[in-house]
């Protein structure tokens, strides 16, 4: 008897242990709630913009990788003006492009913050040629343009004496060796996300710098904690030791749908992040949307980085590309927003993606077809097809399918040349419920 309650209690820990609680449920309800505008967002703008721009050399990491000396990087302080920055005008680019948020650098590794801090004395008002916040006035914009404001925050300084770092040959102590110097750093940061908290209440912060130090020492679960406090609904990417909402993978399409269920690819419209006038490798604006839409088939986000000059101008390749992605989002827009991840690529050779009911499938053409388009699997009934944008409905048939047989037959539809967009065609697939797929593997006649 006491072996089968031994065991019967040993099941019932095992159980416990993989049932959520009440409080993670609602953990999880609330994070679903606060992500909502992210994952119905689909696409946002990154902006890279310090004093890295003065010679267009590459942001903190040029003297970090001692490809110049430090002091030299930051005589660039006397070259940045931002005389003719004009946020507003940086804002109307950024809705015109379609994105729904923007993250701009608040301060970078190389620790000049944009904005008039009181935590130190590095900053664009207080050490550069520009002499004012500039950080302020785009917050302004962004809330006037009802766009969501995201801002980036290094958390890592190596400006900073207190930390740890400073360039890739030097150290100046370890934190185990004078944790009371170390302590002064995570107090500094402290303060400074505290007036980025209390002056801008951003709806995102993107953290970077997280992998020179353990979450421990960052204190991450304690900075969240705290910006949470006075600002409940902010997101929080992933690069804070664990502590963040989404993923955030850079400078390459991951090949599969990631694990994470909120995730955002970091791209760069050319090679550089910040502006560097001699990186003339521009992506095409076809190249631009095929990988936006393939964010959009699994379900993630884009977030596509410009870099402006030191005076506050973006280059016009830049403003060509966002606003020529605008024009194709705002055509295509009820297969952009509030979609969600496709279907699997064996069942159809390309992007997909499934309205937020699930039973209109969106398919993604990035190429005039030689022939029919075909879709294999599909269990429901298809009602109607038509191009997004356009609304010519199209005709379609079924082939292969069996009465004797539960393999669905292969839908297969026209597309004329007359319909298709001159980078990537969207068809719209209504069905009969939500998408239902066949996902066996062939069946042989036992009755006829």
């Amino acid at each position: 008897m006491k072996r089968y309650a031994a065991l019967f209690l040993g099941l019932t820990l095992t159980t416990a242990l993989f049932m959520p609680t009440n409080a993670q449920t609602e953990a999880d309800s609330l994070k679903a709630a606060r992500m909502q505008w992210f994952e119905n967002a689909k696409l946002g703008i990154f902006i890279h913009w310090g004093i890295y721009a003065v010679r267009g050399v590459s942001e903190s990491w040029s003297f970090y990788n001692n490809y110049l000396p430090y002091e030299e990087y930051m005589q660039q302080c006397k070259g940045f003006t931002a005389k003719k920055y004009q946020p507003e005008e940086w804002v109307n680019l950024i809705k015109e492009s379609g994105a729904q948020y923007a993250v701009l650098t608040s301060k970078h590794h190389d620790g000049v913050a944009l904005w008039d801090t009181k935590a130190g004395n590095l900053s664009t008002r207080k050490s550069t040629a520009a002499r004012r916040d500039l950080l302020t006035p785009f917050a302004k914009e962004m809330r006037k343009a009802g766009l969501h404001l995201g801002l980036y925050y290094s958390l890592l300084d190596w400006s900073h004496q207190d930390y740890p770092n400073h360039t890739k040959t030097e150290v100046r102590y370890r934190i185990k060796d004078d944790p009371e110097r170390w302590q002064r750093f995570v107090d500094f940061n402290k303060k400074q996300l505290t007036e980025l908290n209390e002056q801008f209440r951003p709806d995102l912060y993107w953290f970077d710098g997280d992998w020179e130090q353990t979450a421990s020492d960052w204190h991450a679960e304690e900075l969240v904690k705290m910006l949470r406090k006075s600002n409940p609904n902010v997101i929080i990417n992933s690069r804070i030791q664990g502590y963040g909402d989404y993923a955030t993978p850079e400078q390459g399409i991951p090949v599969r749908k990631p694990a994470d269920r909120w995730w955002e690819l970091c791209q760069t419209i050319n090679d550089s992040w910040g502006y560097q006038p001699n990186d003339r490798n521009f992506k095409t604006n076809y190249q631009l949307l095929r990988t936006f839409v393939d964010c959009l088939s699994m379900g993630g986000n884009l977030l596509l980085d410009f870099g402006p000059r030191e005076d506050g101008t973006i280059p016009q390749e830049e403003i060509d590309a966002l606003r020529h992605l605008g024009k194709w989002i705002k055509k295509h827009k009820e297969a952009v927003y509030e979609t969600r991840a496709g279907i699997p690529t064996n069942y159809f050779q390309g992007y997909t993606t499934l309205n937020k009911s699930g039973d209109i499938l969106y398919l993604y053409l990035p190429y005039r077809p030689n022939g029919q388009v075909e879709v294999k699997g599909l269990v429901n009934k298809v009602n109607r097809v038509w191009v997004v944008g356009n609304g010519t409905m199209l005709p379609y048939k079924i082939y292969n399918k069996n009465y004797w047989s539960e393999v669905p037959g292969n839908l297969y539809i026209d597309v004329p040349d007359s319909v298709l967009d001159p980078d990537i065609t969207v068809l719209a697939v209504l069905l009969e419920g939500p998408a239902k797929l066949y996902q066996g593997s062939g069946q042989v006649i036992s009755v006829n």
